[in-house]
Order: structure tokens, then sequence, then C-alpha cells
């Protein structure tokens, strides 16, 4: 017997492995620096350049790279800025793992201490946290006719599943202008720079994925001048993307991961040739994948009123959707800044990186533990020196509801910060309230027998020989006409004929003819 076959397309975690890298190293400050007094703000990314890939192993290297803002050391104090990188060379074993997998890695600085040893040599020490995994692409074939067979019975059983429809990466390029206020100086210097995606919202349409967000711009500059203060700049800019995506509709159900990448801000003239205009550019790495949910009627026995049917069958695991989920956590705190001598006189800017710490099943939802890691740079009452930062962490315990969760169930948590605010309610205090995205795409894997192919032999002639042409059964309790029909070698349409039956409903101890084709 042949089947008529759909393919299925399943995508699933091969392996998995975590590896931290821990950095303690030295680092000269360049000699086009000036010595470093007081450190104001740190922070640090992490690069990925090449992963080479061997039998149970990816190699990966890239660097991390910190950068600092910082009071220079001497008569004549000034706010300076350097950025330093210290190379990645890691091994990580996963198992399985081959020549033609693709190897997916995500990174996290989990913690970056900058100290200073003398005015020309800093103390680098951090955590980096990577993580990778292999996906695989399965295909499941699953059984829905058989082809060229008249007088073959089935039986089928409907199932709601959902399949992976496309499976792609892209670069979403985000390119905005920022102009300079008139009533600010020209630009001269970017001391510190922070470019953020807040509000991001990526959706799947006709042949594409569009996006639209903010791209958050903050810029710390000097005029060029010694005696005048700093100035900076901070504008949310509206954008809306695309990527072209072949296949793609909207009625797919999406899961979009997007990474911030490589960022840039750099100074442009304006029309009238003044340096006034601030460019700036963010690269999102898109990976898409987008499932289709649909009812197939798959193929659960058969047999043949002259032939032996035997099934051959393999367990096989299905998955439908189970919810599609969207909540936001909302925090506020009051955060104790530590200003010796001076009040504080205005924040500059703020922001914010999201650090899960756990996530867990509970009943009817997902229990996300975690916090917000917050930096805030602010202004004192300090003439000489006015500029001041802090870091603290909020945390944060939600559960995203989910009904109907139970251990059959996998998920993919998506956590994104939509808004941050800082305000001043005094001159020592500072409240945060943000706003988290915390979005849950559920669901639910059963384990099936799914048919593989039918053993055919021939009925022993004496044995068929045997049976009753006509027998009168009583129906017992979990009874269905095929299972009749199948155990005296006839059909579900001889018995509703030969009995005038309108359905298929039958109860205990109903009497049947029953006659052998």
């Amino acid at each position: 017997m042949d089947f008529v076959k759909k393919i299925l397309h399943q995508i699933s975690r091969k392996s998995e492995a975590v590896s931290q890298i821990t950095f303690d190293e030295d680092y000269n400050v360049p000699d086009a620096r000036p010595d470093v007094g007081r450190m104001i703000q740190k922070k640090g990314e992490v690069t990925i350049g090449d992963v080479q890939i061997s039998e149970g192993k990816a190699r990966v290297f890239g660097g991390l790279t910190f950068h600092l803002l910082y009071v220079s050391d001497g008569e004549r104090r000034r706010i300076c800025q350097l950025s330093g990188e210290l190379p990645i060379d890691e091994t990580i074993h996963l198992d399985g793992l081959t020549g033609g997998d693709k190897v997916c890695i995500t990174w996290e600085v989990e913690d970056l201490n900058l100290h200073l040893i003398n005015s020309r040599k800093l103390g680098v020490r951090a955590i980096v946290t990577l993580h990778a995994w292999i996906e695989e692409l399965c295909d499941l074939a699953v059984p829905m006719e058989i082809r060229g067979e008249s007088d073959v019975a089935v039986k089928r059983k409907e199932y709601r599943v959902v399949e992976l429809a496309v499976q792609k990466k892209d670069v979403l390029r985000v390119k905005k202008e920022l102009t300079i206020p008139s009533g600010k100086p020209e630009l001269h210097e970017i001391l510190w720079q922070d470019l953020e995606v807040r509000g991001l919202d990526l959706r799947s349409e006709e042949g594409r994925v569009s996006a639209q967000g903010e791209l958050f711009v903050f810029c710390l500059y000097s005029d060029g001048e010694e005696d005048h203060p700093l100035q900076w700049v901070e504008q949310a800019l509206p954008f809306q993307a695309e990527v072209e995506c072949q296949g793609c509709i909207s009625e797919m159900i999406p899961r979009i991961e997007s990474t911030l990448g490589q960022t840039t801000l750099e100074i442009q003239p304006d029309s009238d040739g003044e340096e006034r205009v601030l460019q700036a550019e963010a690269v999102l790495e898109l990976d898409i994948c987008l499932y289709q949910e649909e009812t197939v009627s798959l193929l659960q026995d058969v047999y043949h009123p002259h032939r032996e049917c035997i099934p051959k069958v393999q367990e096989e695991t299905l998955e439908s959707l189970l919810i599609r989920n969207s909540s936001k956590c909302r925090l506020t705190d009051k955060l104790q800044m530590r200003v010796p001598k001076n009040k504080i006189l205005q924040i500059c800017h703020s922001d914010g990186k999201i650090k899960i710490d756990e996530e867990r099943n509970v009943e009817n939802g997902i229990e996300v533990t975690g916090v917000v890691e917050l930096r805030a740079l602010y202004v004192v009452s300090d003439d000489e020196m006015p500029f001041y930062a802090a870091e603290t962490a909020l945390p944060f315990r939600h559960t995203i509801e989910v009904p109907g969760i139970g251990p059959d169930c996998r998920y993919e948590l998506q956590s994104s910060i939509d808004q941050l605010s800082t305000t001043m309610p005094d001159s020592s205090d500072i409240e945060a309230k943000v706003v988290l995205n915390l979005n849950a795409l559920v669901f639910r894997r059963r384990k099936e027998m799914v048919m593989q192919y039918v053993e055919e032999k021939d009925r022993d002639p004496e044995e068929l020989q045997s049976l009753p042409g006509i027998t009168c059964y009583f129906v017992k309790p979990g009874d269905t006409l095929w299972d009749i029909a199948k155990k005296f070698y006839t059909t579900t349409d001889k018995i509703r004929e030969l009995n005038e039956l309108k359905t298929e409903t039958l109860t205990p101890m109903q009497q049947l003819l029953v006659e052998r084709v």
C-alpha cells in the first residue's frame, strides 16, 4: 500500500550548552588618552567574529569591548572617554555537533568591573556567559490517504497541528538623523553615546516582515572649547522598516527574535555646513520563524475485507498551539543616589537591560524572575566636574497567564524594555519607572503513534470459509462501526445499509446484523 503523505516541518534544539568566560586583565591606557582620575560610567558588549565547527565542538572567536567615561587626572580636569577590547577564544562542547550544523550563539555580560590600578592602568574584571545551541529542522511525514486502493477501509483522526512554514535570518538596518537644537552649540567630539531600540513591533505581512519602533539616541558631546560646559542631547526617533520574506503571510504565527548588533553615531554637517547633525544607525539581527496552524486528518488504521493488513507505527511528536500571550510588567522603585556634598540637579540619561534569572511553569502560567539593570547619568551642583553616574538593579517577578500549561508544553519567551523613564522627586533621589514586554508562544506537545507502512498478507481461505456469511451481533460498550466492520470482514457502509442506520452512534446491547463481504 502506498500512502499519500503530508510533510510537517518542525524545529527543535538538537543540543545546547552554556559556557562562562572570566576576564581578569590589566589594561594600559593608550598614549593618546589623558590620565584617568575618577571613573564616571562604564559599559560592555560582546562581538562574535567567527565560529569554527568540529565534531562535538564549536570554537568561538570574538571580543569583549568595554567603554569608559572618566575625569582626567591632573590640574586641568576634563571629561574623556576610552574604549578597549579583550579577545575571546572559547571552545564550547555540544553533543552531536557535526560539520553541517548551524550553531546559534547569544551572549550576556554578567558583570563588568573596572578599577583604577594607577592613572595609566586599569584592572578589567568581567564574566561573559555564552549560550550556544544547535537548531535542527525535522520533517515529519504523516499518512493522509491510501493511493490506488478501492476496497481498503480507513480510520482517521483529526488533529490540530502547527508547523514551521518559514525560517530565515536577516538583517534590518535603521538609519535616522537627529539635528542639534539651535540653542545648543555645534558638535565637536562625542564623549558618550547610547543607542537603544524600544517598543519594537515585528509583524508578518504578505511577503515581508515589517518593523516599527523607536530608536533612542543619547549623545554627550563637547563643542571643542575647554572652558565651555559639556552638552547632551537625547531623542526618540520613530522608525518603520521591512525585510523581504518569501512565503510569509499575515495569518502566520510569528516568533521573531531581534538582537541589536552594531550601532554607530556620526557627526555630519547640516545644509549650512555646521556640525549639527547626528547620523544614527543600528543593525537589528532578525531570527525569523513563522508557524502556521491547520487541521489534518491522519490515518489511524486500515483494513481490507480479503487481505490481512498489519499497520506498522512509530511514536512521533505532534505540536499544536496552546496560546500566544503578550504581557506587560510595570516596575517602580526609588533609587538612593549617593552623591557626596552635592545635590542632584538633573538626570541626563538612563538606560537598562533585562536579565532573566529563572523561568518556570506554575499553575496556569509561566513565572519569570529577574532584574532590570539600570544605569543613570546625572548632573550635580559641582561647576568644575558635575557628571556622576550610578548603577542599580530593579528586581521583578511576573507571571504570564497561560491557562492549561503543563509538563507536555514547550514555550518560547521574549522579553524587552517597552518604556523606561527616570524622574527626580527631590534632589537626592531618583525614581525609575520601567515597563517590560514579556511575550510567550506556547506549544502543546503530544506523543502519537503514526503509521509508517502497512504489511499485507493473504488471508487463510479456510479461515474465511469457516466464518458465517451473516452474524447477529450485540454491541459492546466502546464499540464503533469501524471496529465491528473490521472484526467481521465487511464495511461500515454495508452495516449501515443492512441495519438502516441513520447515524454512526451505537448503544450497548444494540442488535446488528453483520454480513461478510
